[in-house]
């Protein structure tokens, strides 16, 4: 553990100190982002954060190469370098859209040729997370593999719209893999904890945590198509390792794990953006427009309109991310006799809290017709 704990700080120190001196940059290089109707900012604010989380997750696999602990997996190093090619891919476009504003469909490319290139370096999904199904054609693998890096990368860009929203969703997302991926390493082997799926969410979560003090609401400065899509990646080859690992061909190693951890998990660490990811699809389909249109129907703009204020919003959206995400770890690892009472106790709190306007308006409306 404290080989995690020495990446997510170096991680977190790169992307805190880095994030200042991008700001400089972004504030002097870039062009000046101009505030539109949707947005919640004030004035214009630079988008080169993102170059500051890559900077950490960089610098953290970069140090976990030369540390014993984590020989295992750099024995191996081809999913790792995937990553990284990856990862600068991601840099070269994000940098890119922040100057020039690329076109979507120029993204969505370079979104499919990252997925391509985890594909070629080993990471591939030839098992789907229900009832341990097997996908035999290795174009289908190659397909569905692509489908859950570009799917994921958008889902976090679809809930970038409030100031620490996505890197905090992101931080509690990549917090709660990692306990999973730890736990799970240490129930395959009793000497060596090293696991790739654990080593990828030490490094975001450092790298996130790093940066979300400066884009906390009032922010300096935003992520831009670099983090969001950087995020979206480790979350996506994390995904894909662990549910290789549980369900793929050496499945019998991690017989003790409970079944229903590798088919939730996944999908409960970042439920959030995959929900809102979903209903902006349905949202522009229905009124013939590109998925990739922006709008203002994002799950963070309808709370807003409630009646709660952005900075509540996110605090909101946190626990909602907490409550999912942690509860499927929560529950089968504790007693669960007290575990779930107390996990819908919670529950009913943050939906209370959630629609709190909207229960002090209706009780308003029935004071004054009382009154009358």
């Amino acid at each position: 553990m404290r080989s995690y704990l020495l990446l997510i700080g170096i991680a977190f120190m790169t992307s805190y100190l880095l994030t200042p001196v991008m700001r400089v940059v972004g504030s002097r290089l870039m062009p000046q982002q101009p505030v539109r109707a949707r947005d919640f900012h004030q004035v214009p604010t630079p988008k080169l954060g993102g170059v500051a989380i890559v900077g950490g997750l960089y610098l953290g696999i970069g140090v976990a190469s030369q540390i014993p602990f984590f020989h295992g997996i750099f024995k191996s190093a081809e999913p790792i370098r995937g990553v990284l090619i990856g990862l600068g891919i991601i840099l070269v476009m994000g940098i890119l859209d922040d100057l020039i504003d690329l076109r979507w469909w120029i993204k969505l490319i370079g979104q499919i040729a990252v997925g391509l290139v985890i594909v070629q370096h080993g990471i591939l999904l030839k098992a789907l997370p229900v009832g341990s199904l097997h996908i035999d054609s290795p174009v289908l693998q190659v397909v569905v593999t692509v489908l859950v890096i570009v799917g994921t990368m958008n889902a976090i860009n679809f809930v970038d719209g409030l100031d620490g929203l996505a890197a905090g969703i992101s931080a509690i997302g990549a917090a709660t893999f990692f306990v999973y991926s730890y736990l799970l390493a240490t129930r395959v082997s009793d000497e060596d904890y090293s696991n790739f799926s654990a080593l990828m969410c030490a490094v975001l979560l450092g790298a996130t945590l790093g940066f979300l003090p400066h884009n906390f609401q009032p922010a300096s400065i935003f992520m831009g198509e670099t983090g969001v899509l950087a995020i979206g990646l480790l979350f996506a080859v994390s995904t894909l390792a662990v549910t290789g690992d549980v369900l793929g061909e050496d499945a019998f190693r991690f017989r003790n794990v409970p079944a229903f951890m590798p088919v939730i998990l996944p999908v409960a660490v970042i439920v959030l953006p995959y929900l809102d990811l979903l209903l902006s699809i349905i949202r522009r389909s229905a009124k013939r427009k590109s998925p990739f249109s922006a709008d203002r129907g994002h799950i963070h703009h309808r709370l807003v309109d409630l009646g709660h204020s952005p900075r509540a919003v996110v605090l909101i959206l946190y626990m909602w991310a907490a409550l999912v995400a942690s509860g499927v770890v929560v529950i089968s690892l504790a007693d669960r006799r007290i575990a779930i009472p107390l996990y819908i106790a919670a529950f009913i709190l943050v939906t209370l809290i959630t629609w709190m306007p909207m229960l002090e308006r209706a009780r308003a409306r029935a004071k004054r017709k009382a009154a009358r």
